[in-house]
């Protein structure tokens, strides 16, 4: 047997070796235009971003150790230029010589990959415009960097790669506007769970340019411009393209393998193209989704890998079979992490599959355990037998786990009801008795089975139009952070006695933060007859939904200036006295603000109040409950991964004092801000 495997990307070396594996006497050639095989492309950001400090640790192998470990001729820097199916030739170009030669092959492995996509903008050809696909870009932008040293970058795109290279370019010191065609960052998010990731970005100083395609590039007195359709401009030293990859179809096209419907090349489950002796693996390849059916790209080393095992077994005599991919994924963005599996909601109507979703916002581990943090989780699945469709999970801690779980409930067709009965690992530094993934089972088959009547809030407009009431059942402290228009509050714990306030005669749309408190007096209230229905989330998903942060001024910090100033100026305030320390760390929102409430209400006129809580949405909803009760905040500010407040400092946001003002709030704040949990 000669197999001869095409490109040392993730696919290919992961095929050479399983070969040399199944056999030893196998001739095995791998082809490499580049100069280098297997390395780490997906540190390529952080290795110019400075985290990765040393080039060597990307290189996971060479063709030196591939030889002495497989005894594979591992040949870079030759180009394989056609694939002649009909003599079982390929014609090679090495770039080292400038020669050209044919080798024989047996079989092959594919696996060419993608290639970033440029479109043909005006002044794409600019100095200073760079895509990011292997260790040869990042040298050219780390260098560029070194010597031009840019104050200024535009990152065109806000998928994968986009908000990594903008997360590394804050690293070093670089300002960063993000280019983003459509209304959200992380296209395989659902709009309302990207809201938290537009907070977070904004947060450490990122600008965000949503909605906005970008119509060219200019060059003015030695600074770029990213011109927009809108007529926007966007200055800046330095631009990265990462707008997304395609298929590198080149060599399969001119070898006449079937391209598939999306555009990438057509594989049967044993990875076999329409040439029974090419086999295809990677980016370039149309895999089978395994919740939709439909074709899909999956542009994921981890999918290559299982592709290239699967492919080399077939070669080798074995029956293996690729069932399809899910297209399981996981990004970090500064502190955050985001996960996703199977279909999001955008797929499921586009293809127009039957689906119904709830909102939770678990801990990462039992809450008496210093430091959990809170996640936001979107799950989906089939209100016809419950299988699970998808999941989305925004937060600091825990989120690898809990969608690597999901991953395998999907791929096993678990349905929600199965969820709730996983057997799961539990100690109280790193989960829950009642686990994230058994909730998420809890809260979708109450749905199913009608024990929590529901309705989303992208119908709100329409049951507002109607002749039901919204009941707000959070504390009446918490209403002053934001509430629903013309709503009827009444506490949870108030609800059994004042609940003759209500009627039975229209239905009675309940919301709490986050989906619990409603929850409980939803079934309270459906118990004594009325018509209750959950609003789903809470009031945090309507704000995502309703009420997204307004990305067009993106400043830092994100926290909006109020209308008027405060009627002393913060310096003039003494804030020499000690201050009083809150810990409000472990609690979800609103805990964290009854917490300051309850403090505040023991303090003194005129104290000096420094409160720690690892809830990036107590830092957006204090300064609105300080504005409704007259209370102020002193300052604010992101630093080394913490949010910091320092009375003795300027304020960066002033909260102008009432008639009723009595005391002094300085949101100190200083908590972990990796602890981070999306924004409500």
């Amino acid at each position: 047997m000669k197999l001869v495997i095409i490109g040392g990307g993730a696919g290919g070396p992961a095929s050479a070796s399983r070969a040399r594996r199944l056999d030893e006497n196998a001739e095995i050639i791998m082809f490499e235009r580049g100069e280098h095989i297997s390395y780490g492309h997906c540190g390529l950001p952080y290795y110019i971003g400075g985290v990765i400090q040393n080039r060597g640790d990307l290189l996971l192998s060479n063709p030196e150790k591939f030889k002495q470990l497989y005894n594979v001729n591992v040949r870079v820097h030759s180009q394989v230029k056609g694939i002649y199916p009909d003599t079982k030739e390929v014609e090679v170009l090495d770039f080292t010589t400038g020669d050209t030669y044919r080798e024989s092959y047996d079989k092959i492995v594919l696996s060419t990959g993608s290639d970033p996509i440029k479109p043909p903008l005006p002044g794409l050809e600019l100095d200073g415009i760079f895509t990011l696909r292997n260790l040869t870009d990042a040298d050219k932008i780390n260098q560029f960097i070194i010597d031009k040293k840019p104050r200024r970058a535009v990152v065109v795109g806000g998928g994968f790669i986009g908000l990594e290279m903008a997360e590394n370019f804050v690293h070093r010191g670089i300002e960063v506007t993000i280019a983003e065609m459509l209304d959200q960052v992380m296209p395989p998010l659902d709009r309302e769970m990207a809201e938290p990731i537009h907070r977070t970005l904004m947060l450490h100083g990122v600008k965000l340019a949503l909605s906005d395609a970008v119509a060219g590039f200019e060059r003015e007195n030695n600074a770029l411009k990213v011109k927009l359709k809108s007529g926007k401009e966007l200055p800046c030293d330095m631009i990265i393209l990462s707008i997304g990859v395609r298929p590198n179809l080149t060599l399969a096209k001119q070898a006449n393998l079937e391209i598939g419907k999306i555009g990438g090349i057509k594989v049967n489950e044993r990875m076999q193209t329409s040439n029974p002796d090419i086999y295809a693996v990677g980016d370039g390849v149309e895999t089978k989704h395994l919740v939709t059916g439909e074709p899909s790209l999956i542009p994921l080393a981890g999918p290559a890998a299982r592709q290239a095992r699967v492919a080399v077994g077939n070669i080798f005599g074995r029956d293996e079979k690729y069932k399809g991919t899910l297209g399981t994924s996981l990004v970090k963005v500064f502190e955050a992490t985001v996960g996703t599996v199977g279909a999001n909601e955008k797929t499921l109507k586009k293809v127009g599959m039957n689906y119904q979703k709830c909102y939770l916002s678990p801990f990462s581990h039992i809450t008496y355990y210093p430091d959990a943090a809170s996640m936001n989780v979107k799950l989906l699945f089939s209100p016809d037998n419950g299988r699970v469709l998808g999941a989305q999970i925004v937060g600091t801690e825990g989120v690898d786990k809990r969608i690597d779980t999901l991953a395998s409930a999907i791929s096993a067709g678990m349905t929600v009801e199965d969820l709730t009965n996983l057997e799961l690992g539990y100690v109280p530094q790193l989960g829950s008795a009642k686990e994230a993934v058994n909730v998420a089972g809890y809260i979708a088959s109450n749905m199913l089975k009608g024990d929590m009547p529901f309705e989303h809030w992208e119908n709100i407009d329409e049951l507002m139009s109607g002749n039901g009431i919204f009941l707000d059942v959070r504390e009446e402290t918490v209403t002053g952070v934001g509430a629903i228009a013309n709503s009827k509050n009444i506490p949870l714990t108030q609800l059994r006695e004042r609940i003759d306030e209500l009627p039975k005669d229209v239905p009675i749309y309940v919301y709490c933060n986050v989906g619990i408190e409603s929850y409980i007096a939803t079934r309270m209230l459906k118990l004594n007859g009325f018509d209750a229905r959950n609003m789903s989330g809470g009031y945090s998903v309507y704000k995502n939904i309703h009420k997204p942060i307004d990305t067009s001024e993106a400043i830092e910090p994100i926290y909006e200036k109020p209308e008027k100033v405060a009627e002393k100026p913060i310096e003039a305030i003494n804030t020499e006295e000690e201050a009083v320390c809150l810990d409000a760390c472990g609690l979800q929102c609103p805990g964290p603000i009854l917490k300051v409430k309850q403090k505040m209400d023991e303090l003194a006129p005129g104290s000096v109040l420094e409160v720690t809580a690892n809830d990036t949405g107590f830092a957006i909803d204090l300064p609105a409950w300080c504005r409704s009760t007259g209370n102020e905040v002193l300052s604010v500010e992101v630093k080394e991964g913490k949010i910091i407040g320092d009375p003795t400092e300027i304020a960066l946001y002033e909260v102008a004092k009432s008639a009723g003002f009595d005391k002094k709030l300085s949101n100190k704040v200083i908590r972990e801000y990796q602890k981070f949990h999306s924004i409500p």
